[in-house]
């Protein structure tokens, strides 16, 4: 099964920007588990976009004031949920955000 990753923190993970993976995404892919996945730019960057009777409606940064932004996100394939947890519990920015697990909809 599919699942995503939405790697989320508060002001204070941005500090961690940088600091990569630790060695986490190579071993995910040596286990065969890894898909792909992305850092995203911080919420500021981010345009919002919504429709509304037939009329396009933008702004800028993200929709929600929320104290957790998204981050990044990465795809991995595992068996059931219990591998996904063990997963996403490996990522280094477990220690100081949150990971949303996310099973795909299948088509």
């Amino acid at each position: 099964m599919k699942y995503v990753l939405l790697i989320c923190g508060d002001e204070s993970a941005a500090e961690h920007a940088a600091d990569g993976c630790g060695g986490w995404s190579e071993t995910m892919l040596e286990r065969g588990v890894l898909r792909g996945g992305a850092g995203l730019r911080p919420p500021d960057d981010a345009t919002t976009l919504r429709v509304r009777g037939g009329e396009v409606l933008l702004s800028d940064g993200p929709f929600a004031e929320t104290k957790e932004q998204i981050g990044g996100f990465c795809l991995i394939e595992c068996a059931d949920l219990d591998e996904a947890i063990e997963v996403a519990a490996a990522h280094p920015a477990a220690a100081y955000g949150t990971i949303e697990i996310r099973p795909l909809v299948s088509p």
